[in-house]
Protein backbone atom coordinates (compact mmCIF):
# COMPACT_ATOMS: atom_id res chain seq x y z
CA UNK A 1 0.00 0.00 0.00
CA UNK A 2 2.87 2.35 0.82
CA UNK A 3 4.47 1.72 -2.60
CA UNK A 4 1.19 2.38 -4.39
CA UNK A 5 0.87 5.83 -2.73
CA UNK A 6 4.42 6.75 -3.78
CA UNK A 7 3.69 5.69 -7.35
CA UNK A 8 0.53 7.76 -7.45
CA UNK A 9 2.35 10.78 -6.02
CA UNK A 10 5.26 10.30 -8.47
CA UNK A 11 2.80 9.96 -11.37
CA UNK A 12 0.94 13.12 -10.28
CA UNK A 13 4.18 15.12 -9.98
CA UNK A 14 5.36 13.79 -13.34
CA UNK A 15 2.03 14.65 -15.00
CA UNK A 16 2.08 18.16 -13.49
CA UNK A 17 5.65 18.66 -14.72
CA UNK A 18 4.74 17.53 -18.23
CA UNK A 19 1.68 19.78 -18.28
CA UNK A 20 3.73 22.75 -17.06
CA UNK A 21 6.50 22.19 -19.61
CA UNK A 22 4.08 21.81 -22.54
CA UNK A 23 2.14 24.97 -21.66
CA UNK A 24 -1.13 23.47 -20.47
CA UNK A 25 -2.90 25.40 -17.74
CA UNK A 26 -3.74 23.66 -14.46
CA UNK A 27 -6.87 25.77 -14.02
CA UNK A 28 -5.57 27.65 -10.98
CA UNK A 29 -4.88 30.93 -12.77
CA UNK A 30 -8.46 32.16 -13.31
CA UNK A 31 -8.26 31.33 -17.02
CA UNK A 32 -11.56 29.81 -18.04
CA UNK A 33 -10.85 29.57 -21.75
CA UNK A 34 -11.95 26.47 -23.62
CA UNK A 35 -11.47 25.30 -27.16
CA UNK A 36 -13.44 27.48 -29.57
CA UNK A 37 -13.45 30.54 -27.31
CA UNK A 38 -11.24 33.52 -27.79
CA UNK A 39 -8.36 34.27 -25.47
CA UNK A 40 -5.06 32.82 -24.42
CA UNK A 41 -3.86 30.19 -22.03
CA UNK A 42 -3.90 26.42 -22.38
CA UNK A 43 -3.00 24.35 -25.40
CA UNK A 44 0.26 23.21 -26.87
CA UNK A 45 3.19 25.54 -27.09
CA UNK A 46 5.28 25.99 -30.20
CA UNK A 47 7.93 28.55 -31.11
CA UNK A 48 5.99 29.45 -34.26
CA UNK A 49 2.75 30.25 -32.40
CA UNK A 50 1.90 33.72 -31.13
CA UNK A 51 0.76 33.59 -27.49
CA UNK A 52 0.92 37.32 -26.80
CA UNK A 53 -2.72 37.55 -25.70
CA UNK A 54 -4.14 39.10 -22.60
CA UNK A 55 -7.66 38.15 -21.53
CA UNK A 56 -9.89 38.97 -18.62
CA UNK A 57 -12.43 36.24 -18.00
CA UNK A 58 -16.05 36.61 -16.96
CA UNK A 59 -15.91 40.36 -16.58
CA UNK A 60 -13.74 40.09 -13.47
CA UNK A 61 -10.78 42.32 -12.89
CA UNK A 62 -8.38 39.47 -12.07
CA UNK A 63 -7.90 38.05 -15.54
CA UNK A 64 -4.81 36.11 -16.44
CA UNK A 65 -2.07 37.14 -18.82
CA UNK A 66 0.07 34.77 -20.82
CA UNK A 67 3.16 36.20 -22.47
CA UNK A 68 5.67 34.37 -24.59
CA UNK A 69 9.00 35.45 -25.94
CA UNK A 70 8.78 37.63 -29.06
CA UNK A 71 9.34 35.98 -32.39
CA UNK A 72 12.13 37.45 -34.50
CA UNK A 73 12.26 37.34 -38.28
CA UNK A 74 15.48 36.36 -39.95
CA UNK A 75 14.53 37.70 -43.36
CA UNK A 76 14.60 41.39 -44.30
CA UNK A 77 11.29 43.18 -44.60
CA UNK A 78 10.02 45.15 -47.59
CA UNK A 79 10.74 48.42 -45.78
CA UNK A 80 14.43 47.69 -45.60
CA UNK A 81 16.64 50.44 -47.02
CA UNK A 82 18.89 47.78 -48.56
CA UNK A 83 16.25 47.25 -51.24
CA UNK A 84 16.38 50.85 -52.53
CA UNK A 85 16.90 51.11 -56.26
CA UNK A 86 19.87 53.10 -57.60
CA UNK A 87 19.04 56.61 -58.75
CA UNK A 88 18.79 57.52 -62.43
CA UNK A 89 20.55 60.62 -63.70
CA UNK A 90 18.39 63.67 -64.32
CA UNK A 91 18.28 66.11 -67.21
CA UNK A 92 19.54 69.67 -67.31
CA UNK A 93 18.27 72.39 -69.68
CA UNK A 94 19.88 75.83 -70.03
CA UNK A 95 17.26 78.54 -69.56
CA UNK A 96 19.52 81.59 -69.55
CA UNK A 97 23.27 82.15 -70.10
CA UNK A 98 25.34 84.47 -67.88
CA UNK A 99 26.04 88.00 -69.14
CA UNK A 100 27.72 91.24 -68.07
CA UNK A 101 24.37 92.47 -66.72
CA UNK A 102 23.64 89.25 -64.78
CA UNK A 103 26.68 86.98 -64.15
CA UNK A 104 24.48 83.93 -63.43
CA UNK A 105 23.34 81.13 -65.71
CA UNK A 106 19.91 79.63 -65.06
CA UNK A 107 19.45 75.86 -65.47
CA UNK A 108 16.34 73.72 -64.98
CA UNK A 109 17.01 70.23 -63.59
CA UNK A 110 14.46 67.39 -63.80
CA UNK A 111 14.41 64.35 -61.50
CA UNK A 112 13.04 61.11 -63.06
CA UNK A 113 13.22 59.22 -59.74
CA UNK A 114 10.45 58.42 -57.30
CA UNK A 115 12.39 60.02 -54.44
CA UNK A 116 14.23 63.28 -53.80
CA UNK A 117 17.79 63.35 -55.14
CA UNK A 118 20.85 65.58 -55.30
CA UNK A 119 22.17 66.30 -58.81
CA UNK A 120 25.44 67.78 -60.07
CA UNK A 121 25.14 70.17 -63.04
CA UNK A 122 27.96 71.40 -65.30
CA UNK A 123 27.94 74.58 -67.43
CA UNK A 124 30.68 75.47 -69.94
CA UNK A 125 31.29 79.12 -70.90
CA UNK A 126 32.36 79.43 -74.56
CA UNK A 127 33.81 82.22 -76.73
CA UNK A 128 32.80 82.96 -80.33
CA UNK A 129 35.27 80.31 -81.65
CA UNK A 130 33.59 77.62 -79.50
CA UNK A 131 36.58 77.33 -77.18
CA UNK A 132 35.81 76.83 -73.50
CA UNK A 133 36.74 79.85 -71.40
CA UNK A 134 35.77 78.18 -68.12
CA UNK A 135 33.25 75.78 -66.66
CA UNK A 136 31.48 75.50 -63.35
CA UNK A 137 29.64 72.78 -61.51
CA UNK A 138 26.97 73.11 -58.88
CA UNK A 139 24.56 70.85 -57.02
CA UNK A 140 20.83 71.09 -56.52
CA UNK A 141 18.30 68.96 -54.61
CA UNK A 142 15.25 68.08 -56.71
CA UNK A 143 12.01 66.60 -55.35
CA UNK A 144 10.73 63.20 -56.49
CA UNK A 145 9.56 63.30 -60.13
CA UNK A 146 9.93 67.07 -60.03
CA UNK A 147 12.10 69.91 -61.26
CA UNK A 148 14.19 72.67 -59.73
CA UNK A 149 15.74 75.87 -61.07
CA UNK A 150 19.40 76.48 -60.36
CA UNK A 151 21.25 79.82 -60.69
CA UNK A 152 24.96 79.26 -61.25
CA UNK A 153 27.57 82.00 -60.95
CA UNK A 154 29.94 82.35 -63.89
CA UNK A 155 33.41 80.91 -63.26
CA UNK A 156 34.86 84.42 -63.07
CA UNK A 157 33.71 87.86 -64.06
CA UNK A 158 36.84 88.24 -66.21
CA UNK A 159 35.41 85.88 -68.85
CA UNK A 160 32.12 87.70 -69.27
CA UNK A 161 33.44 90.28 -71.76
CA UNK A 162 34.65 87.42 -74.02
CA UNK A 163 31.63 85.14 -73.44
CA UNK A 164 29.60 84.26 -76.53
CA UNK A 165 27.38 81.43 -75.24
CA UNK A 166 26.90 78.79 -72.54
CA UNK A 167 26.52 75.03 -72.91
CA UNK A 168 25.03 72.86 -70.19
CA UNK A 169 25.75 69.15 -69.91
CA UNK A 170 22.29 67.66 -70.58
CA UNK A 171 22.96 64.89 -68.05
CA UNK A 172 22.56 65.95 -64.41
CA UNK A 173 24.46 63.34 -62.41
CA UNK A 174 22.58 61.84 -59.44
CA UNK A 175 24.77 62.00 -56.33
CA UNK A 176 22.66 60.17 -53.77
Amino acid sequence: MHTRGRRLRFTAVLALTVLTLTGFSTGRHHSHSRHGSSGGGGGCSSSSQDHDTSTSSGGTTGGSTHRSRPTYRSTPTATSSATARPLKDGTAVLKRCASLDDPYSTVEVRNPNGREALFTVKVAYKNSNGSTLADTTSQVSVPANGRATLRMAAASTGILDRLDHCEVDPRATADR
